[in-house]
């Protein structure tokens, strides 16, 4: 009788635990700032609190699981939160938190800024003649400005 009652409840329970949540990596749940999305990992699938936990859940929707976000969806962020910010229609508070978002995405790494040199680089340093493929990083920046082929 005590399972037939409990079982359901439990049920309940488990379906609303964080387990179906997205912790921040190397955490055990999220690190949020904000709402249920901004900040590291996010509360899915709950539903974003106000304008700018939207704008953290779009920025969530375009980082690809266990990768980095793109220095696109990164600008898109920071453009909504600005606007959030001053927006005089919002709290205080809101507007508050909003402009440390958009400070701050300035500091989350993109896919882009990983990657590894030699697909930054490309072939050669322009204007110098030189390849930058096999070269270290102190060789390519060392290189004379006036260096010929």
């Amino acid at each position: 009788m005590i399972i037939t009652r409990t079982a359901p409840f439990l049920l309940l329970l488990s379906l609303a635990s964080p387990v179906a949540a997205q912790p921040a990596p190397g955490l055990d749940r999220p690190l949020l700032v904000h709402g249920n999305y901004c900040g590291p990992g996010n509360n899915a699938p709950l539903p974003p609190i106000d304008a700018l936990d939207a704008a953290c859940a779009r920025h969530d929707a375009c980082t690809p699981p266990g990768g980095l976000p793109s220095q696109a969806c990164n600008r898109r962020l920071e453009r909504e939160a600005a606007a959030i910010a001053r927006d005089p229609r919002q709290s205080d508070e809101l507007r508050a938190t909003a402009g440390f978002i958009s400070a701050g995405v300035a500091l989350i790494p993109s896919d882009e800024m990983i990657r590894p040199a030699s697909h930054r680089l490309g072939t050669s340093l322009p204007g110098s003649g030189l390849p930058t493929s096999g070269l270290s990083a102190s060789q390519v920046w060392d290189a004379p400005a006036d260096a010929e082929d």
